[in-house]
C-alpha cells in the first residue's frame, strides 16, 4: 500500500490534528484515565491543539462543574460536559482566536473494568466542534462497549477510538460513511463495540442518524441497532436494562394484523409466567439483517421503511445481525436477567429444531438449544392455518425426528415452550407477501390486512411500492 493510500496510525492522526493550526479545544475525561488526550501529548505539537485537559474524577467535583445527574456514565453527563467546555472555549478564547480557530470540546465518561471484574464496561464519547471558524457547533456522540479482559487494554482501546472520533469529525464531516469505517481504525470489533451513534448540527442534520445506526450493524461494528417508538436512536441498555422482554422477530414488510395479534396473545401468556419479576414488560419487534452485507443504500432505506412502519404501533424496534435465536438471546442477556419471551409462529418453531442451524457449534443442536433456553427463556408459539386442508395446526401437530421429540417434550413439560390459544383465527389467512402484492397492484384490499396506523404511514410516505 502506498503512503498516499494507507491508513494513518493513531499517533499519526493525533499529530495531524496537532499540526492543524485551526483546531483548538478542550479534553474532559472521566474514568479510565485521560487516555485520549495522552495520544495528543505523545504525538508532539499539542500546544497548538489543547487549550485545557481536565479529569473531574471525584463525583462532588464533577457535580460542582457540570451539575448533578442520576448516572455519571450516561449521555446526560456527557452532553453537560461537552456543552460546558465548549461554552468556556468561546467565552475565554473567541476574542483572541475566534477568527482563526475551530473550537472543539471532546469528552468521555467511562466505566472500565474494575478490580473485581464485576461491572459493565462501557462509555459515552462525544465531540462538539466548529467545522469552520465562527460556525455553529456540530455534535457527534457514540456509545461503546469495551470487550478486553483487562483494565489496561480497555484504556488503550478507549484512547484509540477517541482519537479516531476526533480525527473523523474534522476529516469526514461531509462523508459520514468514511467516518463510521474510521472509528475502529487500529482496533477490531472483538475489542470495542460501537452500539449507538447520534449526530446533530447545521451540517450533520442532513444525515439521518438512523441510517448511521443501521450502517453500524451492516459494517459489523455492533450486533444491533435500536429505535424508540418515536423514531429516535436509542442505546440498548437504556431500555433493556433489567426488564422482562417480549420479542417478536419478523420481516414486517409490512406489519399486519397477524403480527399485532401475536404480540397481544403472547403478551398475555408471557405475563402469567413472569408476573413475579419486577419491571414492566418491554415489547420488542426485531428485524434481522444478517444477510445484508453489500453496501446498498437501497437496502438500508428498505430497513428504515420497516422501522418507521413498526414504530407506528408504539413498539420499540431492533435491527440485528443475529440469524439464530440463541445469538439474539445472548445479546439481550447482556442487559437483563429477567425472563425473555420469544413470540413466533409454528413454522418458525420447526426451524428452531432443525440441526443445520447449529452446525458451527461443537455441541450441535444440544449446545444451541442449551444456550437458547438458558436463564428463563420461553417460546410462545402462535398456531398456523394449513392452506391445503384449512385446519388450524398447533404444537400437537409438529413433526420432529424421534431423537428430537424427546427433547421437545421435555421443554414442553418444563413450560419453556408455550402454546398461544387466545388468538384471532380470522387473521390466520393474512400473509405479508400477499399484502405486498396487493399494494404493488394498486388494490385497496391490503388496507383491511394491516393496522390503520400502518396503512396511513404506507400511504403518506409511499412505502413498499405504493402509488396513489
Amino acid at each position: 500500500m502506498s503512503v498516499a493510500t494507507r491508513k494513518l496510525s493513531t499517533l499519526e492522526k493525533a499529530l495531524e490534528i496537532n499540526l492543524d493550526s485551526g483546531c483548538y479545544g478542550t479534553f474532559a475525561e472521566i474514568g479510565a484515565g485521560q487516555e485520549v488526550v495522552r495520544w495528543f501529548f505523545q504525538a508532539g505539537g499539542a500546544a497548538g491543539t489543547i487549550s485545557k485537559s481536565i479529569s473531574a474524577y471525584d463525583m462532588q467535583v464533577s457535580d460542582a462543574i457540570y451539575g448533578s445527574c442520576g448516572r455519571y456514565v450516561s449521555r446526560e453527563r456527557l452532553e453537560a460536559m461537552l456543552e460546558h467546555e465548549q461554552r468556556l472555549n468561546r467565552e475565554r478564547l473567541a476574542e483572541r482566536r475566534g477568527d482563526t480557530s475551530r473550537f472543539f470540546s471532546f469528552a468521555d465518561t467511562v466505566s472500565a473494568r474494575n478490580y473485581q471484574g464485576t461491572n459493565e464496561c462501557h462509555g459515552w464519547l462525544g465531540i462538539r466542534f466548529q467545522p469552520e471558524a465562527g460556525a455553529d457547533d456540530e455534535l457527534i456522540i457514540i456509545h461503546v462497549r469495551m470487550l478486553d479482559d483487562s483494565n489496561a487494554l480497555q484504556q488503550e482501546a478507549l484512547g484509540i477510538v477517541g482519537v479516531n472520533l476526533i480525527h473523523s469529525a474534522f476529516t469526514f464531516i461531509e462523508t459520514p460513511e468514511n467516518m463510521l469505517t474510521a472509528l475502529l481504525d487500529g482496533l477490531s470489533p472483538e475489542r470495542i463495540e460501537i452500539d449507538m451513534i447520534d449526530v446533530s448540527g447545521p451540517r450533520l442534520d442532513k444525515i439521518d442518524p438512523r441510517i448511521l445506526s443501521l450502517r453500524l450493524v451492516q459494517l459489523g461494528l455492533t450486533g444491533a441497532a435500536m429505535f424508540s417508538a418515536d423514531g429516535e436512536v436509542i442505546q440498548p441498555s437504556e431500555v433493556l436494562r433489567k426488564r422482562p422482554l417480549l420479542v417478536q422477530r419478523g420481516r414486517f414488510r409490512p406489519i399486519t394484523h397477524v403480527n399485532m395479534d401475536l404480540l397481544k396473545s403472547s403478551g398475555t401468556t408471557f405475563l402469567q409466567h413472569c408476573k413475579e419479576d419486577s419491571g414492566e414488560i418491554l415489547p420488542l419487534m426485531e428485524i434481522s439483517m444478517h444477510n445484508l452485507r453489500e453496501e446498498s443504500a437501497v437496502c438500508l432505506a428498505d430497513f428504515l421503511s420497516r422501522v418507521e412502519v413498526v414504530s407506528t404501533t408504539g413498539c420499540t424496534v431492533m435491527v440485528s445481525d443475529f440469524r439464530e435465536y440463541h445469538r439474539l438471546c445472548a445479546y439481550l442477556k447482556r442487559y437483563t436477567d429477567r425472563p425473555i419471551g420469544l413470540a413466533m409462529g409454528l413454522a418458525t418453531l420447526r426451524e428452531v429444531f432443525k440441526e443445520k442451524y447449529y452446525a458451527d457449534l461443537q455441541g450441535g443442536i444440544l449446545e444451541g438449544l442449551g444456550r437458547l433456553f438458558k436463564d428463563r427463556v420461553h417460546l410462545l408459539v402462535y398456531p398456523l392455518k394449513n392452506t391445503e386442508r384449512g385446519a388450524i395446526e398447533g404444537l400437537d401437530s409438529i413433526a420432529l425426528a424421534a431423537d428430537l421429540r424427546h427433547l421437545f417434550d421435555f421443554l414442553l413439560a418444563r413450560q419453556r415452550i408455550l402454546p398461544l390459544t387466545d388468538v384471532a383465527h380470522e387473521h390466520l389467512d393474512i400473509h405479508s407477501p400477499e399484502v405486498l402484492r396487493l399494494i404493488s397492484q394498486g388494490s385497496g384490499r391490503w388496507r383491511q390486512m394491516v393496522p390503520d396506523s400502518v396503512a396511513r404511514k404506507i400511504v403518506d410516505q409511499g412505502l413498499f411500492g405504493y402509488r396513489r
